[in-house]
């Protein structure tokens, strides 16, 4: 009798620790005021429109899907709605989507080569070919409109739309021997291929591959699929969508992760790799494809505890400055023609809030409360001490691109809703 009620009273004593530790950090939470400047910054850089930043023209789907919740608190509903209609319009025969849309008397200098339809007279469009993102982020994007307006009759007009992209990548995209898509080689979730000075176009000089952040995208966006359908009374649909993002989730496990070192590989080369014989690519860890494919649930719990450390110790290694380094170690100069790709630059080595912030969602969605608490703290910090939100950072922490980033806004702004969402569940 005596041991069974010490072993009550120290298991009492454990929880009641463990469920003091929990109320404390949903105070330190509820009352940070970095996370209510950040939400305040970032508000008002999202009031002002749907280009990616200060130094871009264009609205980019993959930038827009990340920051239309925070538009939706701050722009009118139709203009949102609007933004994901022209991406509609725009979508190609073949169903594939573009990138971005601009105004035509912004398309001089750009380079692109521009797509053009009758319904939107005004505006043109360009898609970078070496990604494979655009269809999976628009997908979600639509996901994301409907469930926070409720506006479920808008899937009469889009369904047909998403459908017809999620079969542009299952058909044209798609890689038999493997069961996951393709795309161009590049660094992680980056879209500029290492074979060209510019590098957004796939020619006859692409390296193809496969590579988890594109998989990981295709494998959100179907479960975003089929989520829409079974919400739109299309059962079977639904249930096509879900098997096939389940068939994607099993093959990423099963040629893309690595378990005996517990991370991605970066690429599964299909003609050919671009870099020398002699460098291993394995050695590098890719951040950003690692933290969507957090956010698609394609790692377990405990997978996840497990990168998000190595994580944490590669900024450490690296002399980064948050969570948002995008892979490490970095690829050496001269690896990429595209100057902008130099080590530790940009794609290569940059550190982005815009991929940081989703690490700390799926951090919050697994219930890693205090990790991912104190791994937003340096990217909270730096928006306030900057006065907004930078494209990304140089190892030292000096900001470079655009200084209004809505990407990297609306990614913390999620981040900390979730946080205040969990403190306040008392």
């Amino acid at each position: 009798m005596r041991r069974t009620a010490v072993i009550f009273a120290l298991t009492l004593a454990i929880l009641t620790a463990c469920e003091s530790d929990a109320t404390l950090l949903k105070r330190e939470i509820r009352e940070d005021v970095l996370i209510d400047k950040v939400d305040s910054l970032a508000r008002a850089v999202a009031s002002t429109g749907f280009n990616a930043g200060n130094v871009y023209k264009e609205v980019w789907i993959r930038d827009f899907n990340t920051f239309i919740e925070l538009s939706l608190e701050v722009m009118p509903e139709a203009e949102v709605r609007g933004a994901l209609d022209t991406f509609f319009d725009f979508q190609g025969e073949d169903g594939n989507i573009p990138d971005a849309f601009v105004e035509v008397a912004d398309t001089e200098n750009l380079g692109y080569k521009y797509r053009f339809c009758e319904a939107r007279p005004g505006l043109a469009a360009h898609k970078n070919t070496v990604e494979t993102d655009q269809e999976s982020s628009l997908v979600q994007a639509v996901a994301q409109y409907v469930d926070i307006t409720g506006n479920v009759a808008y899937l009469s007009t889009a369904l047909p739309h998403l459908e017809k992209a999620m079969e542009f990548l299952r058909r044209d995209k798609w890689n038999d021997t493997y069961g996951l898509i393709t795309g161009a080689t590049t660094a992680d979730w980056g879209d500029v291929q290492p074979e060209h000075g510019w590098g957004v176009e796939i020619d006859e000089n692409t390296h193809y591959t496969i590579d988890i952040y594109d998989n990981a995208m295709f494998a959100l966006a179907l479960g975003d699929l089929a989520h829409l359908c079974h919400l739109a009374n299309a059962d079977s649909s639904a249930a096509r969508w879900q098997a096939l993002r389940d068939t994607v989730a099993g093959n990423v496990r099963r040629h893309l992760w690595d378990a005996s070192r517990q991370k991605y590989i970066p690429h599964i080369y299909l003609n050919g790799s671009p870099f020398p014989e002699d460098f291993d690519e394995d050695e590098i860890w890719y951040h950003g494809g690692t933290a969507v494919a957090a956010q698609a649930r394609l790692l377990t719990s405990e997978e996840l505890a497990a990168v998000n450390a190595r994580m944490v110790q590669n900024v450490k290694d690296a002399g980064a400055q948050s969570i948002g380094l995008t892979l490490y170690p970095c690829y050496p100069d001269g690896f990429f023609a595209n100057p902008m790709m130099g080590a530790w630059q940009y794609q290569n080595g940059g550190d982005w809030t815009w991929f940081g912030g989703r690490m700390i969602q799926a951090l919050i969605d697994y219930g890693m409360i205090r990790e991912a608490y104190e791994e937003l703290k340096p990217m909270l910090q730096r928006a306030v001490d900057d006065g907004g939100f930078y494209e990304w950072y140089k190892i030292d922490g000096t900001p470079v691109g655009s200084g209004t980033y809505r990407g990297a806004a609306g990614v913390l702004y999620k981040a900390n809703r979730m946080l205040r969402d969990y403190s306040n569940n008392l």
